[in-house]
């Protein structure tokens, strides 16, 4: 692989500070622009004969990645989640944008039975996920319980644009803000390279999505790491269309009497999983659909494949 040169994005783009991304090419029209964003390692995969559109393409996506990682962020100061979090108490009127990902996480959580709720990223306040044994007591987590709940919002998917914030209670986009931005990569992509013919698949931290088959009619080969050695892949899918998502505790975990907590907690318990698969990929039209259901799965604990085969969705399991 052949380094070709920097893209080089004007900070007004790039409020996290990022790198600059690169330009690498691999053989005569296959290029691969690896960049940071959301705490991950991320690329861009174009096969095309253009490379000036290869490069417009990356640099629009990549942009659009780092502007949904400012807006949502909860360690990001002046943006649209400290807005929303320095008016409780208060009916506010909220963008389009924030208010279409409000229905689809309304969606999510009647569609899960509770088990999948924004509200309940407060409850990281009580768990530090960082490979120790230090467990939080009850009362802690009973106490944080108090604040989490999504229909003790103020919100109606009647007016999805209206939101009023009861004071303790925080919003957390972080379970669907990275699959959210590989989908409006790939659109991105697909409207700049709907001018010639290109191939191309967006990955962010192994959550990932392609526009169809390689030039070559081939499928894109995607790895899935093991959970025990992250530089090798326990599976090889081949990829045409769609998207993948992985959720697992690999990096982020507690471990305490010889029992595995994983990072997933159950809102309604406020409780780390015990019995989940380590790892849940799935397999489906979007990103962010696959990552709903790969997080659902999860929160199954011993019950994850059962659901997951009920599903008629394809799935790759590690425990």
């Amino acid at each position: 692989m052949k380094f070709i040169e920097a893209l080089i994005i004007d900070s007004s783009f790039n409020p996290s500070n990022h790198p600059n991304p690169s330009l690498w090419q691999e053989n005569k029209h296959s290029y691969k622009i690896p960049f940071e964003c959301m705490a991950s390692n991320c690329s861009i995969l174009i096969e095309c004969e253009q490379t000036q559109l290869a490069k417009n393409a990356a640099k629009k996506a990549i942009i659009e990645a780092w502007r949904i990682e400012h807006k949502f962020s909860r360690y990001q100061a002046n943006n649209t989640f400290s807005e929303i979090h320095s008016k409780t108490d208060i009916t506010q009127i909220l963008d389009q944008e924030t208010a279409q990902l409000m229905v689809f996480a309304n969606h999510a959580y009647h569609a899960s039975e509770g088990l999948f709720d924004i509200t309940s990223g407060i409850l990281r306040k009580a768990w530090k996920f960082d490979g120790s044994d230090n467990l939080p007591q009850q009362s802690v987590i009973n106490e944080l319980l108090t604040n989490v709940g999504w229909t003790k919002l103020g919100w109606s998917p009647n007016n999805p644009r209206e939101l009023k914030l009861p004071s303790g209670m925080e919003l957390d986009f972080g379970g669907i803000g990275k699959e959210y931005a590989v989908d409006k990569m790939l659109s991105i992509c697909r409207i700049i390279l709907s001018k010639t013919s290109a191939a191309f698949l967006i990955n962010c931290g192994g959550d990932l999505a392609c526009n169809g088959r390689r030039l070559n009619g081939e499928s894109w080969k995607v790895g899935i790491e093991s959970i025990n050695d992250q530089e090798k892949a326990k599976h090889i899918v081949a990829l045409s269309s769609g998207a993948l998502a992985t959720s697992g505790d690999s990096r982020r975990f507690l471990f305490k009497d010889g029992i595995r907590y994983s990072h997933v907690l159950n809102p309604i318990t406020g409780l780390a999983m015990i019995d989940a698969p380590r790892s849940v990929t799935v397999a489906a039209p979007t990103c962010i659909n696959a990552g709903i259901i790969s997080t659902l799965a999860l929160l199954q604990g011993s019950d994850a494949e059962s659901f997951l085969a009920s599903l008629d969705m394809p799935y790759w399991l590690s425990n």
